[in-house]
């Protein structure tokens, strides 16, 4: 039988994105540490930080705090997450203009498949020094391009080649490549499982690749099967389901807000709860879901977290019915204390509505409608354009580093 042929994966990066683009609109930043996310002294944590201030040890996810004490100096950015969303869909364009076999992982990264395009853009390092031209022409923005035979490969390079490189790892290199990069480097390993490799003697990639299955699944239990694969170059696990540009709904949506000060304030408690409804149920309308299950997550001051969950009697995605739920399910569980944290989560999704209630479903009709307008506002304005009343006395900001419902490229319903 004849070889396949080998797939060619690009994962473009693009380098301190939200930093970027705020140096295109205030180009005195450029050259400086600078930090957004957020002010010096919140709760928040780092959406990115430039390479200057990487210097002194800030990076992504670190507490706004602990970089302010790394780099006092610094420029410290709430960011704008609308202007962010504008030059992600410009990132798309550029993209989409070498390959339509496109996925946006968040909205500064992407992974395209390349394979079949070399008659079309020549071989991979012609085709990424193109797309590196592209990208600064047409969003003024750097990237960093990874390439190699499989997603997990091509995401790794990515990273090496930053900022503003390209890294190609050609067919049967991966194993030599990856193998004495820190196990870290594997997407999806965070800080609890290195130190669980770590623990076990395993430092290297290389050495956990050597391990067999058996023993990973002794060692570690059946997730860690997954691991070994990724770790021998594979697209394996959850991370590299499906195929590139291939839309697959989610199990769960959620969203959930860290106070920047410990509150017990029902009033600014429940506020918060209708705003994370709202974002929540624009996920859902996003996907065409509707949802059965709402769960509200509530941790207070000692850190002490607990989860309710309730069963609609019928499938929602309109922002009061799931805010409705979601308080009553405070109500009946807040003991009146301190708290730090709320979410609110929704589950066990369906496409379109079960049999509606006809006593109910004309005011459901208007909201529907009323809410899909609201959204077509906050895709050009922003999360805080349009907000229930009681949402607005949340002081919420929206987050930079979160990934926004919108996507680039995103099949809409």
């Amino acid at each position: 039988m004849p070889e396949i042929p080998a797939k060619t994966y690009f994962h473009v990066d693009m380098d301190a994105f939200f930093v970027s683009v705020e140096e295109l609109y205030d180009p005195s930043l450029k050259g400086k540490p600078v930090v957004v996310g957020g002010k010096a002294n919140e709760r928040g944590v780092v959406a990115a930080a430039s390479y200057a201030a990487r210097k002194f040890g800030v990076h992504s996810a670190m507490p706004l705090r602990t970089a302010a004490k790394l780099c006092p100096q610094a420029v410290f950015l709430d960011g704008h997450p609308e202007r962010y969303r504008v030059y992600s869909e410009k990132v798309h364009d550029v993209l989409y203009g070498f390959t339509p076999a496109l996925q946006m992982a968040s909205i500064d990264e992407a992974y395209l498949d390349m394979t079949g395009t070399e008659r079309l853009h020549g071989p991979p390092l012609r085709a990424a020094h193109q797309l590196h031209e592209a990208m600064k022409r047409n969003t003024g923005l750097n990237c960093s391009i990874g390439i190699a035979t499989s997603r997990m490969v091509a995401k790794v390079c990515s990273d090496q080649a930053k900022p503003n490189g390209v890294l190609w790892i050609p067919r049967g290199e991966e194993a030599s490549f990856l193998s004495r990069l820190d196990v870290r480097k594997i997407p999806g390993v965070g800080k609890v499982t290195e130190e669980r490799l770590i623990a076990l003697g395993i430092r290297q990639i290389g050495q956990l690749a050597a391990m067999s299955d058996a023993t990973l699944r002794d060692t570690l239990g059946d997730w860690a099967v997954a691991l070994g694969e990724k770790a021998r170059g594979f697209d394996a696990g959850a991370w590299f389901a499906g195929e590139v540009g291939e839309q697959e709904d989610p199990k769960s949506v959620s969203h959930e807000h860290t106070f920047d000060e410990d509150t017990s304030d029902e009033r600014r408690l429940e506020s918060m709860l209708a705003k994370l409804s709202e974002m929540v149920c624009r996920r859902l309308r996003e996907h065409g879901l509707h949802a059965r299950t709402v769960q509200l997550k509530l941790r207070y001051t000692d850190f002490k977290t607990i989860t309710r969950a309730h069963t609609l009697r019928r499938t929602t995605q309109v922002d009061t019915e799931i805010f409705e739920a979601v308080r009553e399910l405070f109500r009946g569980n807040w003991n009146g204390g301190t708290v730090r944290l709320l979410g609110v989560q929704t589950s066990s999704f369906e496409q379109g509505e079960a049999q509606p209630d006809l006593l109910a479903n004309d005011q459901h009709d208007r909201w529907t409608k009323a809410l899909n307008v609201a959204d077509r506002m906050r895709d050009r304005f922003g999360d805080g354009a349009v907000s229930l009343a009681i949402g607005m006395k949340s002081k919420f900001r929206e987050r930079t580093q979160e990934t926004p419902a919108s996507l680039p490229g995103k099949k809409k319903e």
